[in-house]
């Protein structure tokens, strides 16, 4: 497996919060895709650095850099600080991928600026960069219905339709990454974008 080294190959972070109490909630699709994408690539152990779990990969010879931020989602800022810093990576090879209350369930959105569109670990690392030109990958979770709170709704587990949903979500999502990693966010847009 090739190792990046600094300035090379694609920083990938997926966005969610530590430890088993979070693991099956809708807030951590962005852990759970960098997961399926560090199966699918044969990556590397699990390390520790720079508040984050991080896995080396390998995807036709491009190398990756696999992150979930350890920093809990509202600090997400703080652990991909220095994890660009530590590898140096430009932003527009720094792929995020994250939940997004605006898209519906499933759909998968690919954005190469922006703002944080209320996302607390966007935000976070928005403030962090001091700069937006980095690939998002957003995943839809849709909005709450009822007298749910967003914040309850974020942080609650899928619904029994949803769960069944999930594998093929967390699938099409690593699609898109290989393909933004491949070929660059704005041919991903065309192939992913329904």
């Amino acid at each position: 497996m090739s190792v990046a080294r600094p300035g090379e190959g694609h920083l990938v972070v997926g966005l969610g919060n530590p430890g088993p109490r979070y693991a099956a909630t809708r807030h951590n699709l962005g852990f759970r895709v960098v997961e399926r994408v560090a199966d699918r690539w044969a990556a590397g152990p699990w390390r520790e650095t720079c508040h984050s779990l991080v896995a080396d990969a390998c995807l036709e010879g491009c190398p990756v850099v696999l992150a979930r931020p350890q920093t809990y989602m509202n600090r997400s800022g703080e652990a991909v600080a220095r994890l660009v810093d530590r590898f140096g990576q430009d932003l527009d090879r720094l792929v995020v991928v994250h939940d997004d209350l605006d898209l519906s369930f499933g759909r998968l959105r690919i954005r190469t600026r922006g703002g944080h569109g209320g996302h607390n670990g966007i935000r976070s690392i928005l403030a962090a960069l001091g700069e937006d030109a980095f690939v998002r990958l957003k995943i839809g979770i849709g909005r709450p219905v009822g007298t749910v709170g967003v914040t309850n709704h974020v942080l609650g587990p899928f619904d029994e339709d949803e769960a069944a949903l999930v594998p093929a979500v967390l699938d099409r999502a690593a699609d898109a990454v290989e393909h933004i990693v491949w070929e660059g966010p704005n041919q991903a847009m065309n192939r992913m974008h329904d």
